[in-house]
C-alpha cells in the first residue's frame, strides 16, 4: 500500500527527534542517510519500534570519493564496498529497498568515456544488486537531473541500465529531478512500470507538495496504474533565499545546527540548501503530508 515517508539527510538532528516529528505528522516509515555509522543497528532498530516507524530502506550518499562512473579502481571498489554495508544496513534494520546514485552528486562533467563509465556503473550495480538480492533488498537506480549528474538523467536510460544490470534491480523515480528530463512525466512513469521500487517527493521547485506546479492528483493516480504499492519518501531541499527580496533565509536557516560531519554538510550545501530550521522544516513535511494523504 502507497504510504508516506521521509529522508534523513536533509536535516541532521538525533533521530529520535526525526521519528517523533514523522509520527506527530502522520508518517509511517523512514528511508536513512546511507551513512551506517550514524545508525547503530541495536539503538536505531530499538528507536524505529518506540515511535512505530517503519525502515522502508536506505540512500546511497554519493559525496567525496564515492562514485561507480570513476575513472580510479579503488574508488570504484570502494564505493562498492560503501554501497554494500548500506544495504546491509538496511536488511538489519527490516527495509525493502535501497536508494543508489551511480555517480557522484555534483559531477556535472563526465571523466571518462561514456562507454567507460556506463560498463562501470553496470559493473558495479551487478555486483551490489546481486548483494542486495541475497539480502532481501531490491536496488533502486535514480535518474538526477542534469545539474547533478551528467550520468543518468532520463527514465529511458534507467530503463536501459537496469535491465542490463539485471538482479531485480530497479527506478527510483523522483518527479522533481524527472519533470526537468522527460517530455511526458506520465508517460515516463508509465514505461518504468513494475521496475518503479521508490518514490521520492518534492515539487517542481523541491519545496514541500503543494508549493510548487506539479499535478499530485495525476502523479499518484498513475502511480496506482502502473501497480507501485511503496513509499513516497519526503526529500524537499528548499533552496535559500539569500536576497534581500522576501527576507526568508534567516526563518529557513537554523541558527545553531547541530555538529554535522564535514561531508554531510557539503552533501547537503551542495543541493543549494542549508541547514533547514525546524519549524520550517516541520512546516514542509506538514504542507507534503497534508497535500499526499487525501490522495492515497
Amino acid at each position: 500500500m502507497i504510504h508516506l515517508s521521509s529522508h534523513t539527510w536533509m536535516r541532521p538532528e538525533p533521530l529520535r527527534v526525526t521519528l517523533a516529528r514523522l509520527r506527530r505528522l502522520g508518517y509511517s516509515s523512514i528511508e536513512l542517510a546511507g551513512e551506517p555509522e550514524f545508525y547503530p543497528i541495536d539503538e536505531t532498530r530499538q528507536l524505529l519500534q518506540e515511535y512505530n516507524i517503519k525502515c522502508w530502506g536506505t540512500v546511497t550518499i554519493q559525496t567525496g570519493t564515492r562514485d561507480l562512473t570513476s575513472p580510479n579502481l579503488a574508488h570504484r571498489r570502494d564505493t562498492i564496498e560503501y554501497m554494500k554495508q548500506v544495504v546491509l544496513m538496511s536488511s538489519a534494520l527490516g527495509g525493502e529497498i535501497v536508494t543508489v546514485v551511480p555517480g557522484r552528486v555534483g559531477k556535472t562533467r563526465p571523466e571518462a568515456s561514456p562507454q567507460d563509465e556506463w560498463q562501470w556503473a553496470v559493473e558495479g550495480l551487478r555486483e551490489v544488486a546481486s548483494f542486495a538480492q541475497k539480502q532481501n533488498i531490491k536496488i533502486g537506480v535514480e535518474p538526477l537531473n542534469r545539474f547533478e549528474t551528467s550520468f543518468l538523467n532520463r527514465t529511458d536510460q534507467a530503463i536501459a541500465l537496469v535491465d542490463e544490470v539485471g538482479f531485480g534491480c530497479g527506478i527510483v523515480f523522483d518527479p522533481f529531478h524527472l519533470a526537468m528530463e522527460e517530455r511526458d512525466l506520465y508517460a515516463a512513469m508509465r514505461a518504468c512500470g513494475s521496475r518503479i521500487v521508490d518514490v521520492h517527493v518534492a515539487d517542481n521547485n523541491r519545496l514541500g507538495v503543494g508549493d510548487g506546479s506539479l499535478d499530485w492528483p495525476k502523479i499518484i493516480r498513475t502511480l496506482k496504474e502502473v501497480g507501485y504499492e511503496g513509499a513516497l519518501a519526503f526529500e524537499a531541499s528548499p533552496p535559500i533565499d539569500r536576497s534581500p527580496v522576501g527576507g526568508y533565509g534567516a526563518k529557513q536557516l537554523d541558527t545553531a545546527p547541530a555538529d554535522v560531519p564535514l561531508s554531510q554538510l557539503q552533501f547537503i550545501t551542495d543541493h543549494a540548501s542549508g541547514v533547514l530550521a525546524d519549524e520550517y522544516y516541520t512546516a514542509l513535511l506538514k504542507q507534503t503530508a497534508e497535500a499526499l494523504n487525501p490522495l492515497l
